[in-house]
């Protein structure tokens, strides 16, 4: 996974009306944080944060005052109504340290025959995996699925290097069958008078 590089700015004014002021300015404040250090409040420019947050699990290098820092995305916060970040939290992360991160679940193939439906019980897995060669995803194959099957945690095929961090029988998928929908009473009626 490529490092996408972001000049940063520390913030000194913080509340409300200094984070509104900051985003009417096209910045998105952000907070640093972890390996015990101290939390530092940041801004980061919104259009090139906005683009590389577009890939999962993405690897920010950062230049805080002179000083690089390499983090990815915790916790990303949205406007529910416009879509646009309002504030993101980054975690520090060192060059070969692991870190336990979500990735998408995709998949490939098609079910058995028979109107049968997939239903995605989990559409990410928790692993563990080096923070310079974090996957973007998982793509797991559903080729001759029948109802009642199902595809655990354990059974996923994960990119070199990555480890199942979370509960490893934890349904991923499974395979239900289409069912119809029962008449209506107005529906029986009718049926019992013709």
């Amino acid at each position: 996974m490529a490092e996408v590089k972001l000049a940063a700015q520390v913030r000194t004014e913080f509340g409300k009306g200094a984070a509104r002021r900051t985003r009417r300015a096209n910045q998105v404040p952000a907070v640093v944080y972890g390996h015990g250090a101290e939390p530092v409040h940041i801004t980061l420019p919104g259009h090139d944060l906005m683009m590389a947050l577009k890939t999962a699990n993405v690897l920010i290098g950062l230049e805080i005052d002179g000083k690089d820092a390499l983090v990815i995305p915790k916790a990303v916060q949205r406007n529910a109504l416009k879509g646009n970040i309002e504030h993101v939290d980054l975690l520090t992360v060192k060059r070969g340290e692991k870190v336990n991160v979500e990735i998408a679940v995709h998949v490939e193939g098609d079910l058995a025959p028979g109107g049968n439906l997939l239903e995605y019980v989990q559409n990410t897995l928790l692993v563990e995996a080096e923070a310079t060669h974090i996957p973007e995803s998982v793509t797991v194959s559903i080729a001759g699925l029948d109802a009642g099957d199902s595809i655990l945690a354990k059974d996923v095929p994960l990119p070199k290097g990555s480890v199942l961090a979370g509960d490893e029988d934890a349904v991923v998928l499974q395979v239900v069958a289409a069912q119809a929908e029962e008449p209506t009473a107005e529906a029986a009626e009718e049926g019992a008078e013709a």
